[in-house]
Parts: structure tokens; C-alpha cells; sequence
């Protein structure tokens, strides 16, 4: 039987998750190592001093195997509309409690339609447990929770934090060509892409230029609050929008099989992530507004790490409040289940409304 404190690290060799294994020492937890690659895992598992699993997610077998004797799961092997579904599968089949620190809407979409199913095993599913969409979940929350009634919410954020790992990269070319996506009545709704640009004052000072785009938030922010009419922007130069705008009508081309495929190949030669020292200089900056159909209005703001710091210790503080019993069957979101101020326990973060 593994100690109590132990968890299982799935897509362990890569970028954020090493990240985390940098800092998991400081939450007194103990991953075991898992993922399909023996050959990566072994000297990783070596150099930090834990265990390792070998699974590929296409083997039921070996998944089942992997999760024995582990009562959560943090996964972190992207591109999650690929990767999410068979470890939710696997996770059921063996009552393991499921986190993953995804911003896909249609995984979190997926987790939804799995509820009844995970109440049954008495199994939480909860995606979305780092920078997307923790930070911007507690923000909707607090607004909710300051403005019951209301029927509308907008949230940004800035993430100044510089170049991308390689599985967020994949998971933004695995959406080329989708459009933009909003909550409208409660139902999903596709738009243009930054169909859609807000003038945003952050907590620290500075006024940015926002586009609209298909955050997780128009899914995991209804979950989490109810309010029917949702909608994400993200801080971009005016030629990001400009880009952005123009892919509109590109959306066939994008679409094609050749162009994701020469997309994919690119993102593997060329991008590994951030280094230290970009972000360590970074921060991420959210707001978020809230109305009633009354007129009356509410705004929030928050400043914390940056966004893959922001990843590792939310995913790791989620991790250990599950560990220790901190959880409820079926799909859940992270500030729908720990509340607005679950983003206050990590360290750096600040929050202030008007």
C-alpha cells in the first residue's frame, strides 16, 4: 500500500510537469512517476528520487495496472482532447479521483457528461486545476458570490510570462481553424474569433487591449456559477488581433489535415518552454465583470506568478486537498468546490474589487 501523501504523475517527462516535480517537496507529496516512455522516465525518476509507472494511454491493461494502489491522479500529458478521455475512463474503472490542468472547453464539456457516471463510483473528476483555469474560476466565483443574481460575466486575463511550452502549443494548433466560442443562455455558442475586443485596467495598473477567445472559463465558469452568458478575452497587441481577426476566413485552410500536421512538426522542432529566468520576471494579471439585468455591475481583479507557476503550485495544493479527503464525487470545478478564495493560498497572489 503507498503512503497517503502519493499520487500518480501522468505525463510526467514533460515541460509543466517537471515543473511540478521541482516542487512537490514543498507540499510534502510523493508522486509516482507514469507515462510511455521508459526510456525518459527512468533517469527522471532517478534524479528525483521516486517511482515510476510505464502506460500508454492506448492500453487499458497497463492503465489499470498504473493506478493501482493510488487514490488521485494528476495528468499532464497534452493535448488533452486526445489524452483526457481514456484516463477519465481508466480513473472510473478504478475509483481514482481525476485532476489535469487542461483549458480545452470540450474536455471540461467531456468531464460534465461524465458526471453521473463518477457519482456512481463515488470518483471526482475536476480539470482545469492550474493556470486555466484556476485563477480566472475563483475570479467568476467572487463575483458571483457578490452579485447573485447576475446574468452576465466577462473575464480577462494577461500572462506576460513569454514563450510557451510545447503541449500548450499543440493544444492551441489542435485548435486552427475552430473559431471563437461564448456561453449564451446557457448554451455554447461559436463566434469569430476575437469577434470582440474590451479595454481591461489590471490590478497592476496597466490598461490592455483584450480580444475575445474560446477560454475554458465559457465552460467551467457556467459550471461553477450558473451565470447564462459568459465570455473570455485575453490581453494582445493590436497585430495578434489583426492576425487573429483574419484567420476567420482562413478557417478551411487551418482546418486541413497537411497544415495541423506541418503546424505539429514545427512546434516540435522549435519550442521547449519558458526558461527560468523569463518567469521569474512574469506575472499573470486577471478581471473579471459581472451584471445584473438590473444594470447593476461588479468587477474583480487579480495578480499572482506567472502562468506556469501558477500551474504547478495550484495543481499541487488541489493534489493534496484531495489527498486529504477535500473532494466530492462526480464533476467538479475548482472554485465551484474549494470557493472564490482557493486562489489566496498561493503564495504571491492578491485580489482586490471595486
Amino acid at each position: 500500500m503507498n503512503p497517503p501523501n502519493t499520487f500518480l504523475l501522468y505525463g510526467a517527462t514533460g515541460y509543466t510537469a517537471r515543473l511540478i516535480l521541482e516542487k512537490v517537496g514543498q507540499f510534502g507529496l510523493k508522486p509516482i512517476l507514469c507515462g510511455r516512455d521508459e526510456a525518459k522516465l527512468r533517469p527522471l525518476a532517478g534524479q528525483f528520487g521516486f517511482d515510476y509507472r510505464v502506460a500508454d494511454l492506448t492500453n487499458a491493461a497497463a492503465l489499470d495496472a498504473a493506478l493501482q494502489g493510488v487514490p488521485v491522479v494528476l495528468h499532464c500529458a497534452g493535448p488533452f482532447s486526445k489524452t483526457a478521455l481514456p484516463m477519465q475512463q481508466a480513473c472510473l474503472r478504478n475509483r481514482v479521483h481525476y485532476l489535469d490542468i487542461t483549458g480545452e472547453v470540450a474536455v471540461f464539456e467531456q468531464g460534465a457528461a461524465l458526471d453521473v457516471a463518477a457519482k456512481q463510483q463515488g470518483v471526482m473528476l475536476m480539470s482545469g486545476v492550474g493556470f486555466d483555469v484556476v485563477p480566472t474560476d475563483c475570479i467568476a466565483r467572487y463575483l458571483k458570490d457578490k452579485l447573485p443574481d447576475a446574468t452576465h460575466l466577462e473575464l480577462a486575463f494577461a500572462n506576460d510570462g513569454g514563450a510557451v511550452s510545447h503541449g500548450t502549443a499543440q493544444t492551441a494548433a489542435d485548435g486552427l481553424g475552430q473559431g471563437g466560442l461564448v456561453r449564451e443562455n446557457g448554451k455554447l455558442k461559436r463566434v469569430d474569433y476575437a469577434h470582440k475586443v474590451l479595454t481591461v485596467k489590471f490590478l497592476n495598473g496597466q490598461t490592455a487591449t483584450c480580444m475575445s477567445i474560446p477560454w475554458g472559463d465559457v465552460s467551467t465558469a457556467y459550471h461553477t456559477t450558473g451565470i447564462p452568458n459568459i465570455e473570455t478575452f485575453m490581453a494582445a497587441e493590436p497585430m495578434a488581433i489583426r492576425l487573429a481577426r483574419a484567420g476567420n476566413y482562413l478557417g478551411w485552410l487551418l482546418r486541413q489535415k497537411w497544415v495541423q500536421r506541418f503546424v505539429q512538426q514545427q512546434i516540435t522542432k522549435r519550442i521547449t518552454g519558458p526558461d527560468e529566468a523569463k518567469r521569474s520576471g512574469a506575472n499573470t494579471q486577471v478581471w473579471g465583470r459581472a451584471r445584473n439585468a438590473a444594470g447593476t455591475v461588479t468587477e474583480a481583479r487579480l495578480s499572482g506568478p506567472d502562468g506556469y507557476d501558477m500551474t504547478v503550485l495550484a495543481s499541487l495544493l488541489i493534489t493534496k486537498k484531495v489527498l486529504h479527503g477535500q473532494f466530492k464525487p462526480g464533476f467538479q470545478t475548482p472554485a465551484g468546490l474549494f470557493g472564490a478564495d482557493l486562489v489566496l493560498e498561493i503564495g504571491g497572489v492578491k485580489r482586490e474589487a471595486n
